[in-house]
């Protein structure tokens, strides 16, 4: 397996992308874009030359990364003789069928097609292809050159080879597979979303400020960024889109986002991809200033 198609160019998809030309994978990299695929090469150029800096690679390997890197605009044409797709598009399940149908269409029969959704189920995503036992889920971590899990979901009809094979590419990448089935939210977000719900809870309920939150539990449980900045990280309508599938999967109350969020994310203060959440970004990508709602 040597060539591979990544759908999406944006913050996972060119991370994505990264890793697999860096480790010697021919790459195809798709967006409806021309923007958004100028975005993603730049902002692999700039993280190998981070690397560069700090003396982890050589300005060879970083000329044979972009090497490796062809971008397309059409999804037909940039998935032809690939023998793996990654669709990193939006977390939504409306476009995630409609690309996985087309892939269905145009890929090669053996192609196997991954998606790196963080909750939409696998089964659902491979029922519309007439290939669900080449349908899998491989979900990269943010941010993809620096995290080492992979979270590989297994949908109701994926096949032992089908896993296998993406076990054996995750190693390839330097990454740490790690197996689980398809339930909503896998093993990853299922934990991690109502720790962060209940946290925006505490804040909503006046128990203690933003600051205060975070560092109770980057100190007193050694997490290395608190809960609300790793919302705030992540993308609060991300985090408000899983819980709601959580939610909707299992019907238990304890998934319910909180109001809070709700109205931040109707609001448009989406963390760091909008320059404000619980943290004010507009001077610096760190969480350094809390929000003036939250001062």
């Amino acid at each position: 397996m040597k060539n591979i198609a990544v759908i999406g160019a944006g913050t996972m998809g060119n991370g994505i992308a990264h890793v697999f030309a860096q480790n010697n994978f021919k790459v195809n990299l798709i967006d409806i874009s021309e923007a958004s695929l100028e975005k993603g090469i730049a902002t692999i150029t700039k993280n190998l030359d981070r690397l560069i800096s700090k003396e982890k690679i050589t300005e060879d390997v970083k000329t044979n990364t972009l090497e490796n890197i062809t971008t397309y605009t059409s999804i037909p044409n940039g998935v032809k003789n690939t023998d793996l797709v990654v669709e990193v598009a939006t977390e939504r399940t409306d476009l995630k069928l409609k690309i996985f149908k087309e892939l269905d269409e145009v890929c090669q029969e053996n192609t196997i097609l991954a998606t790196n959704t963080s909750s939409i189920s696998i089964t659902k995503i491979a029922a519309v292809t007439n290939r669900p036992d080449k349908v899998i889920g491989m979900h990269f971590m943010n941010p993809v050159p620096i995290m080492k899990l992979v979270e590989i979901i297994r949908g109701y009809n994926t096949s032992d080879d089908t896993t296998k094979t993406i076990m054996d590419v995750s190693l390839q990448l330097g990454k740490t597979p790690t197996e689980v089935n398809d339930y909503p939210g896998f093993v990853a977000n299922r934990i991690l979303m109502p720790m962060l719900n209940e946290a925006i809870e505490t804040l909503y309920n006046r128990v203690a400020g933003v600051s205060e939150i975070d560092t109770v539990m980057k100190l007193g449980m050694a997490h290395p960024m608190g809960p609300l900045q790793l919302a705030d990280f992540i993308g609060l309508d991300v985090c408000l889109s899983i819980l709601n599938v959580l939610y909707d999967g299992f019907k238990n109350p304890k998934y319910a986002p909180c109001p809070l969020l709700v109205n931040m994310v109707m609001a448009g203060k989406l963390g760091v991809k909008s320059g404000e959440g619980f943290y004010d970004y507009s001077e610096s990508k760190k969480a350094e200033k809390i929000a003036k709602q939250f001062a």
